[in-house]
């Protein structure tokens, strides 16, 4: 884009910040284009087959890594985050320990956050025309191929922890990214400075070794990939560390002593629904397919489908306490009409009567 001489960028990029806030960002930072150390570990991490089944990150190539690649004509990446702990939701730490309870990753407690971040980037994007004319621009959350950590960090929003998650100083790591990739050619910020120190809480923490080393997490071992990702069955060895955890997993954020700064979350969408803070699993197992669609629609989970849901939860209920509503929910899905599901269920069923 052209800059005409009188726009001040400097003061149009403090007015972009002042509208972030009033749509419920928390931070607004802007970053250039180039991040070749960061290519460079994508490429040796896909070369390790650390991505899973994940092979639309390889059939990305570079463009996950060279923005300008995916909205041509981008010369900055205006990354800005939005907090999301549930102040009010049950503790985790409390719901993990519950057996009979199913634990949800606290970003998918309320409203899926695609919408709500998509939904005001968009507004601050409109904004930004309004006050500077026609520009270049794509809004982006994180269904997009961008390495929204890495850019995020050269904005200044905070640094990659050894857990691979982004940490801030003064809001811990309960947040969402998203990013308007323009080709206004606005100042950037300083890249912020890591903080982890010699702390290496997040590593013996997660529940089936994922992070094999710091900054090199293993999708093929991590809860999260294993329940939202991963489309086939759930490995044999790794069903029992998976423990309650029925849509993703939190653990190596739960240990982050940063998180003590972490603030609940101002907007109203990312409120607790239906109970998922601390859901009883034989209750949703008994769902039918209606049900989740009723009340999954319009959260991150719906993406997820029926049938992985009751895998999921399947295998939670198989390590939950033996007892007459945990033995009933399984015995009536014994002959699911799903062939993934049944085998979850099968299992589970061994696991109580051993």
């Amino acid at each position: 884009m052209t800059v005409p001489d009188e726009l001040d960028l400097h003061a149009l990029k403090r007015e972009l910040q002042t509208q972030a806030r009033a749509l419920g960002f928390n931070a607004l930072g802007v970053a250039s284009v180039e991040i070749p150390e960061d290519e460079q570990h994508l490429l040796s991490w896909l070369a390790d087959g650390l991505h899973g089944d994940m092979h639309y990150m390889q059939r990305h190539g570079l463009m996950r890594s060279r923005p300008e690649q995916l909205a041509p004509g981008t010369v900055r990446v205006i990354s800005a985050r939005m907090d999301y702990w549930p102040g009010a939701a049950q503790a985790a730490e409390a719901v993990l320990a519950d057996r009979g309870l199913g634990y949800v990753s606290r970003y998918a407690l309320g409203r899926d956050y695609h919408k709500v971040l998509r939904r005001a980037l968009a507004a601050l994007a409109t904004q930004l025309q309004q006050r500077v004319g026609p520009c270049g621009y794509r809004v982006c959350v994180d269904t997009a191929p961008v390495l929204e950590k890495a850019l995020a960090r050269n904005a200044g929003l905070g640094w990659i922890g050894k857990h691979t998650n982004l940490i801030a100083r003064d809001a811990g790591s309960w947040f969402f990214l998203g990013e308007i990739l323009t080709d206004l050619p606005l100042p950037v910020d300083e890249r912020a400075s890591a903080h982890c120190g010699s702390c290496q809480a997040c590593i013996p923490a997660c529940p089936t070794g994922a992070i094999v080393a710091p900054w090199r997490l293993d999708a093929r071992r991590c809860i999260s990939y294993l329940t939202i990702e991963h489309h086939g069955a759930i490995p044999l060895e790794l069903r029992e560390a998976i423990g309650n955890r029925i849509y993703g997993c939190d653990d190596c954020q739960l240990v982050c002593p940063w998180n003590k700064f972490a603030r609940a979350a101002a907007h109203p969408d990312f409120k607790v629904r239906h109970g998922l803070d601390a859901p009883a699993l034989p209750e949703l197992f008994g769902w039918s397919a209606a049900q989740f669609e009723q009340h999954m629609r319009g959260s991150a989970i719906y993406r997820l489908g029926y049938q992985r849901w009751s895998r999921n939860l399947a295998v939670a209920l198989g390590n939950a306490p033996t007892s007459a509503p945990v033995m009933g929910a399984l015995a009536a899905r014994r002959e699911d009409a799903s062939p993934l599901v049944r085998e979850h269920v099968a299992w589970a069923l061994r696991r109580h009567r051993a």
